[in-house]
């Protein structure tokens, strides 16, 4: 035995062979009974300690999707040959890839960083960020944008304060370092989120089509090597313990297993990975993240056409005390494994050295269709790698309908006990106008955005407060995209088939009504424990739900990632699938903003408005979660979206904005605000064609509306078309720049410093 593996009385395979009954940390590291187990059958013999530590992070619910799987199974199964006709990568890979004309490709994925976000608020978002955009380098794309959706818990709890400064200050401070503008996102607060913060992250890079690069090892005799930061003890066990179980008051600090990140680090290691591209020096990639070198040679060997061998004593360590299993489960960030030919080798060190970026060769890819690990000369892992990376434990699990549904839907909003003090007069209703977009989740988010850089690289072309970000791609012909993310946990609590459904729809119509045709989505999906029946189904109906709508929109899911276990003892979340879509513009000129400027503009409703209060903000203002979400018609979303981007494309409109949460009423005053100018508005008559009241008009939030701003000279134009298809429209006012109001005729005249004030004192009155 050699002094290194004498020095950490190192389990070697041959020493596994003949002790099988030495006990092992199994439990400690997050396995089951019945898989660890599993790993004893397919081995033959009971696993090492670092091969146990491999299979305990790659088994674990963030890495395999063992509950989730079977379900996800209907993003693949539910989709069309068009619907894959722009579709480069899929499902799967690192991130997927998006065909979008002219030789250019975009690749986009949304993932979530949850639990070490609460654990450490700061690290933990800022490496949420970083991961995110590793995955994108790995696809062989330059980064362009990131977007954050947030959600905290209660604004006036003390704890909040503590995540929210962190988790902001963590990704201003990474993407701003990075040189990547962050161009939209969401920020809910509500008490289910208290104990279980959602730090969500969304990365969009652009490459040429042959640009594209995937993650296998293959060619027997190439070279494999770990490229960027040292490896160090930060992250150990983080897949496993954070990310896969639910937090709990009795068990110790999780602390150890937040990651570091050092953003300038990163941005070397992008700009390394982009000189590797461009010279083709590397035959496949990937980022280390979630499980950190146990996934990177596992994921690699499994797919490529061999197998691999690797030296551990190799890896070049920050703290030379970690163990071969800490080493196999550290997540440290800013690192990178690539395979490379024998002959690139040397073109391949020179980069590194251009780019002062440390590297340490492992080992090779082989034949053997096995992943052998070493340490100092002894293996000390011996698998086959796809039952690491890809074949492991898939359940079934049980859910059911929870018995508490039924009485949940049946508690209406309207004639509840919080409904008893409706705003009627017209006082009342500027009050609650005022209360609305003071309301936590309705306030300007300004105070967040700020610390972000929006425009750095100057190929931002819109972004928050608009109702998508609009990113170019090409300067030359104005190529670009559109991003938008949306959830409402309340709707989906309340049906979660079509509350994943209205996710989509929302983030679905935003992306239409920069002008931007919907192409892709990337979702992440933020559920409870799987071992409850209750979650579990909430989970399985929001996958159907999500993937049925996918197909009548006609738009595919490319990636994403599900984050479970957010649960703080037996009450999980809300469910919170975040959908992301991705849009196309031919030329970002034409994009369109979510408020108007010109004076005497006419402004139109899109669309009809029923009593779609149970779920909404007002209700939540009033303390009320129950009754049904608004009903999904995604025909009429698709109509709709296609009015707007035809609109926007022909120069029909010069602003939109869509109708969600908050209603009518908060998207007039959010238009009005956005460039500090005033409109003259009539509610009398699209009240009477609908049938509802003023009070409902102005806060149902009925989906498949939005309200545009017309140029004079484009009204016939415009109603041709809404008529032509059919589509309900209805002029509700004109722009008044002079005015500096909000007057909504017949009821009240609210001055737009007014509403300001109200709309942007509220975050910082609880946050500084």
């Amino acid at each position: 035995m050699s002094e290194s593996t004498k020095k950490f009385n190192i389990d070697t395979v041959a020493n596994a062979a003949v002790t099988p009954d030495v006990e092992l940390p199994w439990a400690e590291l997050g396995l089951k009974q019945n898989e660890f187990d599993d790993v004893v059958k397919v081995l033959g013999r009971r696993p090492t300690g670092a091969e146990l530590a491999m299979y305990s992070v790659m088994w674990s619910e963030h890495c395999s999707y063992k509950s989730s799987k079977n379900h996800l199974r209907q993003f693949g199964d539910k989709v069309t040959e068009e619907m894959k006709k722009d579709m480069l990568v899929g499902i799967g890979e690192n991130a997927g890839v998006t065909n979008l004309g002219d030789g250019w490709a975009v690749t986009f994925k949304i993932e979530s960083h949850n639990s070490p976000s609460f654990v450490e608020p700061y690290q933990g978002a800022a490496t949420g960020i970083g991961g995110i955009v590793r995955d994108i380098i790995s696809m062989g794309a330059r980064p362009v944008a990131v977007m954050d959706p947030l959600r905290f818990g209660a604004i006036d709890h003390p704890d909040t304060a503590r995540v929210m400064h962190g988790a902001v200050a963590g990704i201003g401070g990474y993407g701003n370092s990075l040189g990547l503008p962050n161009i939209g996102g969401e920020m809910v607060f509500d008490s289910i989120y208290q104990g279980n913060p959602l730090v969500n992250a969304l990365a969009v890079g652009v490459m040429r089509h042959e640009d594209i690069r995937l993650a296998n090892a293959s060619g027997k005799g190439n070279k494999v090597v770990l490229f960027g930061a040292r490896t160090g003890g930060d992250g150990i066990g983080g897949a496993s313990v954070l990310a896969s179980e639910s937090f709990d008051d009795t068990k110790p600090s999780k602390r150890p297993a937040v990651q570091v990140g050092d953003p300038f680090a990163e941005k070397v290691l992008i700009e390394c990975c982009l000189e590797l591209f461009k010279g083709s020096l590397v035959e496949g990639i990937q980022d280390l993240g979630a499980a950190g070198i146990s996934c990177a040679t596992s994921e690699l060997a499994s797919n490529g056409d061999g197998g691999m061998e690797v030296e551990l004593t190799s890896v070049l360590l920050r703290d030379p005390t970690l163990t071969p299993g800490e080493i196999l489960m550290s997540e440290s960030q800013e690192r990178m494994m690539a395979v490379v030919t024998p002959e690139n080798v040397a073109a391949f060190e020179a980069v590194m050295d251009k780019w002062a970026v440390e590297y340490s060769w492992l080992g090779e890819v082989t034949g053997t269709g096995r992943l052998i690990i070493k340490w100092a000369g002894e293996v000390i892992v011996d698998v086959d790698p796809r039952t690491v990376a890809h074949d492991g434990p898939v359940y079934d699990r049980p859910y059911a309908r929870p018995e508490w549904q039924d009485a949940l839907q049946a508690d209406k909003f309207n004639g509840s006990a919080a409904d008893a003090t409706r705003p009627a007069t017209a006082e009342e209703l500027k009050a609650a106008v005022v209360e609305l977009i003071a309301s936590p989740n309705m306030c300007s988010k300004d105070w967040i955005t700020n610390q972000y850089d929006r425009y750095v690289g100057g190929n931002t072309a819109q972004a928050f407060p608009d109702d998508a970000g609009v990113i170019r791609v090409d300067e030359e012909t104005g190529l670009g995209v559109a991003l938008a993310t949306d959830a409402n946990g309340r709707y989906t609590f309340l049906d979660p088939y079509h509350g994943a459904q209205l996710a989509l729809a929302e983030a679905y119509r935003n992306v239409a009504t920069s002008g931007a045709i919907p192409m892709a989505v990337s979702d992440c999906l933020n559920f409870g424990s799987p071992e409850d029946p209750d979650v579990m189904w909430q989970l399985s109906e929001a996958i159907r739900g999500l993937s049925d709508a996918c197909m009548v929109l006609g738009i595919p899911v490319t990636g994403g990632n599900v984050s479970l276990y957010n649960q703080t003892g037996s009450t999980p979340i809300h469910p919170t699938p975040v959908v992301a879509v991705l849009g196309k513009f031919d030329d970002v000129a034409r994009r369109t903003p979510s408020g108007w400027k010109e004076d005497g503009q006419a402004i139109y409703l899109l669309g009809t408005t029923a009593d779609d209060l149970d779920g909404s903000e007002w209700a939540n203002m009033r303390g009320h979660l129950g009754g049904l979400p608004p009903a999904v018609d995604l025909e009429r979303e698709r109509e709709l979206g296609e009015i707007l981007i035809n609109a926007s494309r022909d120069g029909m409109i010069d602003s939109a904005h869509d109708l969600s949460e908050g209603g009518l009423a908060a998207a007039l005053v959010e238009s009005a605000l956005r460039f500090n100018t005033g409109a003259r508005v009539a509610l009398d008559e699209v009240a009477a064609r609908d049938g509802v009241d003023t009070f409902t008009l102005l806060f149902s939030e009925t989906q498949g509306r939005a309200i545009v701003s017309v140029p004079r000279s484009e009204e016939v134009r415009f109603n041709d078309m809404c008529t032509a298809r059919q589509f309900p429209v209805s002029r509700i006012g004109v722009v008044d720049a002079a005015g500096k109001a909000l007057d909504i005729q017949g009821l009240f005249t609210a001055e737009l410093d007014e509403l300001r004030e109200a709309h942007e004192g509220t975050l910082p009155k609880y946050f500084g």
